[in-house]
């Protein structure tokens, strides 16, 4: 795995988690929290979503 993928792979788990808390916390709903997982794998092509 290069530099360049290893922080495409942690910049997706930070916004995941971004993501998550704004769900948990009522911020944003389901709907929006799944679009946006969605929009993140788009953006960041992460090797590893395919695994969750």
């Amino acid at each position: 795995m290069t530099d360049e993928e290893l922080q495409r792979e942690y910049d997706y788990y930070m916004a995941e988690k971004i993501a998550k808390k704004m769900c948990d916390t009522g911020i944003i709903s389901i709907k929006e929290y799944t679009k946006l997982r969605e929009e993140n794998r788009r953006f960041f092509s992460p090797f590893l979503a395919e695994i969750s």
